[in-house]
């Protein structure tokens, strides 16, 4: 279980105090899909990335299964973004001088399991419609395919928990549709999936919605 506890966070701009996150707390489970909607500018993305443990909050905590992300040593902050976190970032960050290939399988090279990843890379092309494309790098690929890699790479490792930023945000319907069911088959098979968007329409496919305003949440 991922829990997040009266979280607060700030950014100073402009010599003022931005507040980004407001004692936000919420639950997710395994095999539940909680989509965090708003208005751009409300904190979804604050919140993943604290999630991950890649932003710690001011106040407050994130614990997943009883063990609180930010008051454990750096290594085992890095360790539990290795094997428990697959990320799928809006901008898609992938490596541009890497192949498909190897943009897929960089969590287990980081996990220390390169034999493992040509089976598990090869197979996860296929069912995302992409193993054609694993010999090309990611700036000969469209937005749909760039995405599909993107999130590829947040499921090879296996990771329980599946963070995901606007991962609709940029494609066209039938690729958003493609993506949307996959994060949905991939909560059916027992992982802890949070997704944030502005877009309503990926609300239809929540077991679980939360909504953000202004860094704090109010009602779905």
């Amino acid at each position: 279980m991922l829990e997040v506890r009266n979280a607060t966070k700030s950014y100073v701009k402009d010599g003022r105090t931005v507040p980004a996150a407001r004692e936000l707390s919420l639950c997710a489970r395994e095999g539940e899909l909680v989509v965090v909607h708003g208005p751009s500018g409300s904190g979804k993305s604050t919140l993943l990335m604290m999630m991950g443990g890649m932003l710690p909050p001011d106040s407050g905590g994130v614990l997943y299964d009883g063990w609180e992300v930010y008051r454990g040593s750096p290594a085992k902050r890095n360790r539990y973004r290795k094997h428990t976190v697959g990320f799928v970032f809006q901008r898609f960050l992938l490596m541009p001088y890497l192949s498909v290939r190897d943009n897929i399988g960089m969590p287990l090279s980081l996990q220390g399991r390169r034999r493992e990843a040509s089976a598990a890379v090869g197979e996860l092309a296929r069912s995302l419609g992409i193993e054609q494309r694993l010999g090309h790098r990611p700036g000969e690929l469209s937005v749909g395919e760039q995405q599909r890699v993107a999130l590829a790479r947040a499921l090879v490792g296996g990771q329980k928990l599946i963070l995901a930023d606007e991962p609709t945000g940029n494609l066209d319907p039938p690729n958003a549709e493609m993506i949307a069911q996959r994060l949905v088959h991939e909560s059916r098979q027992g992982r802890i999936v949070v997704l944030v968007t502005h877009d309503p329409v990926l609300l239809e496919i929540a077991t679980k919605r939360l909504r953000l305003e202004s860094g704090r949440l109010v009602e779905p």
